[in-house]
């Protein structure tokens, strides 16, 4: 195992990070989901992909792809520069993967800080590979539902303080407009930028339901109204629901993300601002993206002891496949529009 790099953020010591040859040998012990487990060792799975090794034997590479999508953690890999033919072998099997110890240290930050999402989002996004787009959206928030119960959302809820008092807004959550054969909508609360509150999913869900209904519907577009597309979900309903089981009630109920996946080629999303959560899970099911210059994307809830609640371990992955997706929920850092663009996350960039 290679030696701490010295102290890291909120100045827990440096991630352990074992060479290949150490980690193909681990992962043939019988103990291995013990030492790799929120609970019973470390939270992660960190693995120098660059360090020479010998080429195992294809008995040891069968058993390290095996174990490595079952470990009871996130799985990251530190790949810098071209890698051993062991190690390309085995890269595609890891949850994530960085070119530089720091951004493993941005990951490892969230597995130490929230043990039991990060270990489910890793744990969805396996699951999910392949699925249905239904069987996925059930999956997530069935995810979703558990950790709403958890403890790591719990301790979040208590240290975020009371919500804000704000004045009645004024008009439809989703303003709604008809021209010809096109229907365009309006995310319509620039006064809380856009937070996707459940006034919100119910007039969206509503409006793209009559759009897959209605034949003479040949496109629809969505737009937010305001300085930033959607800021994520509305920060002053979480926790208010009566309690989990209901939530995934209603989420498999009434998802607007069915409604876009639905719609097919039909949908286009505009997107601009801030897109946080839901603001960029939400418009990724749609065929064709367009982002303003200022677009800048975060996937914020693994900090809230959650996994993305709106449908992006599903939209996300078909977009950007597993592994991004794992680095922008594990990191929560922030994407620019060409980083976006580059990846395929939006399909083109307009002024």
């Amino acid at each position: 195992m290679a030696p701490p790099a010295g102290p890291v953020a909120n100045d827990r010591p440096a991630t352990p990070l074992a060479s290949l040859r150490d980690a193909i040998e681990r992962l043939q012990s019988p103990d291995v989901f013990e030492a790799h487990s929120p609970l019973t060792g470390e939270p992660l799975f960190a693995v120098d992909l660059g360090a020479d090794t010998d080429w195992p034997d294809e008995l040891a590479l069968a058993v390290a792809r095996e174990a490595l999508a079952e470990l009871p953690c996130p799985t990251i890999a530190l790949a810098e520069g071209l890698l051993e033919p062991a190690a390309e072998a085995l890269v595609a099997e890891f949850d994530t993967v960085v070119a530089h110890r720091k951004d493993l240290e941005r990951v490892a930050d969230t597995a130490y800080a929230r043990p039991l999402a990060s270990q489910a989002f890793a744990q969805l996004l396996r699951l999910s590979a392949g699925r249905s787009v239904h069987q996925g959206l059930v999956a997530e928030s069935l995810v979703y539902a558990t950790l709403q119960a958890g403890p790591e959302f719990a301790a979040w809820l208590s240290g975020r303080g009371a919500p804000k008092s704000r004045p009645e807004p004024e008009g439809p959550a989703v303003r709604v407009e008809r021209t010809g054969d096109a229907l365009e909508l309006w995310l319509n609360r620039s006064e809380k930028r856009n937070a996707f509150s459940a006034e919100m999913r119910d007039a969206l869900c509503e409006a793209l339901s009559v759009a897959v209904i209605d034949a003479s519907i040949e496109r629809v577009r969505l737009c937010g109204e305001g300085a930033a597309f959607c800021s994520g979900g509305d920060l002053d309903e979480f926790g208010t629901l009566p309690d989990p089981a209901t939530a995934h009630a209603i989420r498999s109920t009434r998802h607007p993300a069915r409604w876009i996946h639905d719609l097919g080629a039909r949908f286009e999303c505009v997107i601009h601002g801030a897109c946080v959560g839901a603001g960029i899970e939400l418009p990724a099911f749609a065929p064709r993206v367009v982002a303003r210059p200022d677009t800048m994307i975060r996937l914020p809830e693994l900090a809230m002891g959650l996994v993305p609640g709106a449908g992006g371990t599903v939209s996300l992955p078909l977009r950007i496949g597993r592994q991004k997706t794992a680095w922008l929920g594990l990191s929560g850092v922030e994407v620019d529009v060409e980083t976006a663009l580059a990846w395929g996350l939006v399909d083109a960039i307009e002024a």
